[in-house]
């Protein structure tokens, strides 16, 4: 068996997602977008899926490598990419997931099962949208989470914003001291047992981080997530050092399991952190068995349909909690995209995402209504 052919489907669908000048994103009204489906071929007729893609990326670049290859040597094409420098970390991360819902759609399993499974459920933290409002409006968002079944939730505060005019600004400086207002106004709201973490994005200075991490302990908060940037190792090993609350890191340095093993032999991070964007399924497994190994957790940065099968292969000691969202009062997040059939990550009523059973990655398409708005090139 071999790869014959590399496809992307490009079709016209809708977002709320609008950029910034200084490149973060804003929620705004519905406006026309597109999308794009990658599809590897091989010579017998097999298909494996995933999201994202552009059709010059794969005859320029992924086409040469892959082409005429075996789909079922993974490691042996995870290693080329790494080592390819066209290839992004992203690029190679998707390629990888795609050739997985490959092997699952051959053999009729989640890739979950293929790489061994463990889970069928995982319990669920809300993860919110950033700059949803004032303190007042994420407390009752938390409520109103807590309600629906979730045990935890993770507060995304001013992220790119700035909470005093109003306006999206640089990432950095942060805003410290209102962020904290409204962590302490959802542990407030929602009471003591529910478990809380924050996320800043990267917008602190270290001192700032430290006062921080120092209120959120009185909070009773679980983690504090990626609170510089992350070019700044030896800030997080003093971090780390200073405070008792979990610090959780690396979010998006780049460099995959590599970087990320020397964040944990420098004792950069209380627990890690990785998503498929970063070394595609394998890559991920590889970087949660390194992590088990040494007796720290790997909590998977967002959910998705790649990272759902690295959460059910692993137990709960490696990988605790699924990240669902990003969730916000006026999304409804348990609508499926229209070219897609379902969610990837349906919740239970005990607050637990219920991992893809179908074969692959578990992706179901709307296939009419990707051929009625079908970009032709």
């Amino acid at each position: 068996m071999k790869i014959a052919d590399i496809q992307v489907i490009r079709f016209r669908t809708t977002s709320r997602n609008y950029p910034t000048k200084y490149g973060y994103y804003y929620w705004g009204k519905e406006h026309p977008s597109v999308a794009s489906l990658t599809k590897i071929i091989t010579d017998d007729g097999l298909e494996g899926y995933n999201l994202g893609g552009d059709q010059a990326t794969m005859d320029n670049v992924v086409k040469p490598l892959l082409v005429g290859e075996n789909p079922l040597d993974r490691e042996k094409l995870w290693q080329w990419m790494s080592q390819h420098p066209g290839f992004s970390e992203g690029l190679a991360g998707m390629i990888d997931s795609a050739l997985w819902d490959l092997y699952g759609r051959m053999v009729g399993l989640p890739v979950h099962k293929c790489l061994g499974g463990y889970r069928e459920r995982i319990k669920a933290y809300a993860s919110t949208w950033p700059n949803m409002g004032k303190p007042e409006d994420y407390a009752k968002h938390a409520v109103e989470m807590k309600k629906k079944g979730y045990k935890a939730y993770k507060v995304h505060a001013y992220i790119y914003f700035n909470p005093y005019t109003w306006e999206h600004a640089p990432q950095l400086p942060g805003f410290p001291k209102a962020d904290i207002e409204v962590c302490r106004a959802v542990r407030e709201a929602v009471g003591p047992d529910m478990v809380l973490m924050l996320d800043p994005f990267g917008v602190y200075t270290l001192e700032e981080s430290i006062w921080v991490g120092h209120e959120l302990e009185k909070l009773g908060y679980y983690w504090l997530e990626h609170p510089m940037i992350e070019t700044r190792v030896e800030a997080y090993r003093r971090l780390c050092r200073e405070l008792d609350i979990a610090v959780c890191s690396p979010e998006h340095a780049p460099g995959g399991i590599f970087t990320r093993a020397e964040w944990v032999l420098q004792g950069a991070s209380d627990m890690s952190r990785i998503d498929i964007n970063y070394g595609g399924i394998t890559g991920s497994y590889k970087h949660a068995m390194l992590c088990q190994a040494y007796g720290i957790q790997c909590e998977m940065h967002g959910g998705g349909w790649c990272n759902s099968h690295i959460l059910g292969a692993t137990p709960e000691s490696t990988c605790e909690y699924f990240e669902r969202g990003l969730l916000r009062p006026d999304l409804d997040y348990d609508k499926p995209a229209p070219y897609l059939k379902a969610i990837c990550d349906p919740l239970d009523n005990d607050g637990n995402v219920l991992l893809p059973t179908k074969p692959g990655l578990g992706m179901e398409f709307v296939w009419d209504y990707i051929n009625d708005n079908l970009i032709k090139d």
